[in-house]
């Protein structure tokens, strides 16, 4: 058995650097069926345990390794129906392949979970293979808020057990974090557009523009559903509270990224939304969202710095994006944290930063805590964009004070179920971003959304197929 996985061929990065398409090209159908040949098919499968909806792994694995690519498709979407998204972002790295038994041994590599999932779902679509579902009505329905990942998850699962399901999205676009948050070049629209398409011929109602506590009433959806399911996301920016954030040129990751993603902003003057980034644009964050950002600005034709207040080591982001970032030229900036943003006549010319060093004290992420040394510097920069991070969207919260939120504005759930348990008068569940990691501890990728939808329909399945609903009140029946 080989002990090192095949690698996913990818753009040149000075072919790259010039374009928006995907980076990675993907499997052929001999390179899968060769890593799929390193998966030892474990007994006790600690991968699935890994896999926030608990795809059966090894099995989907064995047919791509005997070339049954539908079946494999088959397989992976009786848990999952979008593997052509999670098989591009999940963080398998520290997740279903964490666990793989073939990356314990000192020297080998994991099996390429992600980049199989990635090539059965691409061959399904070239070969229009979509998965078909025996639904049987129930007479019942659910309103769910928000199309993200958390949202058609929840969707999917529930439209399969014969409910009737609305998706409420406030955007002109279904997919939440998916359009607006994460560049082609990692995630093309069009898979995400096809995707969504799936939730659509199973009969799932999407109506946009449409925001629940203003174009609609949260009491509304009440009266016209048995449940609802929350899935706003974080669509809040953190600022960092530095002097000269609201010079023209300071752009929070949002901001920049939904003008690129959802505007045309890179496709000026096609699209009139242009964003000028100049020579070189400063970014600070070490998530994937600080390196989509510094690779997007690249992109627009700026020299990007990245800047970060610990080493490289203790960045959140995926290593791959990581390496991806450094390959393409970006400048991490270690041990800096920008102070103060100077302008003049209104518009940013420098940043003036901190250099910082890492003391002996752990915070609780028991990384090392940066502290100043007490040096300045400034260079000039054309734009700034911070990358540090979302807070849950706060506008269905303040709109519907019945769901209560705790100190850092995540609506407050029941951490195993999901339930938001202030509202008494109907079945209301909320999960991903909205939530933050109240469920087991997990949160902030796509996956651990999917995971919250996934358990969030279960547990409107099980009330609902189980209780009659009344005004205030709940009456069980014995089955």
């Amino acid at each position: 058995m080989e002990s090192k996985r095949v690698v996913i061929p990818r753009q040149d990065p000075h072919s790259r650097i010039k374009n928006f398409d995907e980076v990675a090209l993907g499997y052929t159908a001999e390179q899968a069926m060769k890593e799929a040949s390193r998966c030892y098919g474990c007994k006790k499968p600690r991968c699935i345990e890994g896999c926030p909806v608990n795809v059966d792994i090894p099995e989907f694995i064995e047919c791509v390794k005997n070339g049954n690519f539908e079946d494999a498709y088959n397989v992976l979407t009786k848990s999952l129906l979008f593997p052509r998204i999670t098989g591009r972002v999940c963080p398998q790295e520290t997740q279903c392949e964490e666990s793989c038994v073939a990356g314990i041994k000192e020297g080998c590599d994991p099996s390429a979970i992600g980049n199989l999932e990635r090539f059965v779902g691409d061959w399904a679509a070239e070969k229009g293979i979509v998965p078909s579902y025996e639904i049987k009505e129930n007479g019942k329905s659910v309103a769910i808020t928000g199309s993200g990942p958390a949202g058609i998850t929840a969707a999917t699962d529930l439209r399969k057990k014969g409910y009737h399901v609305t998706i409420y999205e406030a955007l002109h676009v279904a997919g939440g974090v998916l359009v607006y948050g994460i560049p082609e070049f990692r995630l093309p629209k069009t898979i995400v557009r096809s995707e969504i398409h799936k939730l659509e011929r199973m009969g799932v109602k999407i109506k946009y523009n449409t925001l629940i506590g203003a174009t609609k009433s949260f009491e509304d959806i009440k009266e016209e559903n048995d449940a609802i399911f929350i899935g706003t996301g974080a669509g809040l920016p953190r600022f960092m509270g530095i002097p000269g954030e609201e010079l023209v040129g300071v752009y929070t990751a949002n901001e920049f990224l939904a003008r690129i993603n959802l505007m045309g902003a890179n496709r000026f003057p096609q699209y009139d939304t242009p964003i000028d980034v100049g020579d070189g644009a400063a970014v600070v964050g070490g998530g994937n969202v600080a390196m989509d950002s510094a690779r997007v600005a690249l992109r627009l034709g700026a020299k990007v710095d990245l800047f970060y207040r610990r080493t490289r080591g203790c960045m959140p982001a995926r290593k791959v994006e990581v390496h991806h970032a450094l390959e393409e030229g970006i400048r991490f900036r270690e041990l800096r944290n920008p102070i103060k943003l100077v302008g003049n006549k209104g518009k940013l010319q420098r940043v003036k930063y901190s250099v910082m060093k890492l003391s002996e004290e752990l915070d609780r992420s028991r990384r090392k805590i940066p502290v100043e040394t007490g040096r300045t510097y400034s260079s000039p920069y054309n734009t700034f964009i911070i990358a540090i991070g979302q807070s849950p969207n706060p506008l269905l919260p303040r709109k519907v004070h019945c769901l209560k939120t705790n100190k850092k504005g995540y609506i407050i759930v029941n951490p195993e179920t999901l339930r938001v348990e202030s509202v008494d008068d109907c079945l209301v569940f909320a999960g991903g971003d909205i939530i933050g990691n109240q469920c087991k501890g997990r949160g902030g990728t796509v996956i651990d959304a999917m995971g919250h939808g996934r358990l969030a329909a279960k547990n409107i399945d099980k009330l609902l197929s189980g209780a009659k609903w009344k005004k205030k009140k709940i009456v069980a029946i014995s089955r």
